[in-house]
């Protein structure tokens, strides 16, 4: 299987990596393929929300990939929580927090029908307290490594994403579960409240309604809710 990382397009300013990545995937480019850039003019997450960093401060990448499966989310943020180290955890799916604060996202956009995915992670890799807008200064976080680290850490980012990817899983999962933000944490989404149960086995949420009873979400998103 061919490199992760190679062949790379690297442009100094782009509108979204994943729609660049999304074209070449669409015109044949090889699993491995990545695309990075400094700046970000509409870089968006999960949900459509905007993915603003200041230039040359956040590691701003997608890969096309050839091979997917439907633990592909899961694996790239525990790639990412591998890279933020071990105090890093994740908050189902994907969004990797550090100390209570979101240092990354990841967003996969896959056409398995057609043979493709596209796999979109933006990592706060040296940006200071002060580049936050003040609405998300107490939301967010960095890893407060110094600019010139960012190939360093995109290279650590993809020898982790690299082995998430080949590993079982079982394995997965069970990392998954150590590193779980949502356990025993009153949680919102749409369609209820309840309490972070633990990740099944098939890498979804379980989650403790009100009533007692269980159900487990397999896809969008869950808020944490403020604790007693």
């Amino acid at each position: 299987m061919t490199r992760l990382g190679l062949p790379r397009l690297h442009v100094r300013e782009l509108g979204s990596t994943n729609d660049r990545a999304r074209n070449l995937a669409l015109a044949g480019a090889p699993h491995g393929t990545l695309v990075t850039t400094s700046f970000q003019t509409a870089g968006r997450g999960r949900q459509g929300r905007a993915w603003v960093a200041p230039p040359g401060r956040a590691l701003l990448m997608s890969l096309v990939l050839r091979v997917f499966d439907p633990l592909l989310p899961l694996r790239a943020g525990l790639a990412v929580a591998d890279l933020a180290g071990d105090r890093a955890q994740v908050k189902w799916p994907n969004d990797v927090l550090v100390e209570g604060g979101k240092v990354a996202g990841v967003l996969a956009e896959a056409r398995p029908q057609v043979g493709w995915a596209v796999l979109g992670i933006g990592v706060n890799v040296a940006l200071q307290p002060t580049d936050f807008p003040p609405e998300l200064r107490e939301r967010a976080a960095t890893l407060g490594r110094p600019p010139e680290a960012l190939e360093a850490a995109l290279d650590e980012l993809l020898g982790h994403l690299a082995v998430r990817l080949a590993e079982p899983a079982e394995r997965t999962v069970d990392e998954l579960r150590a590193r779980d933000a949502v356990r025993d944490r009153a949680v919102r989404w749409e369609g209820g409240v309840g309490t972070g149960a633990g990740i099944d086995a098939t890498g979804a949420l379980r989650v403790r309604l009100p009533d007692g009873t269980s159900i487990s979400l397999d896809a969008g998103e869950v808020r944490l809710l403020p604790g007693p």
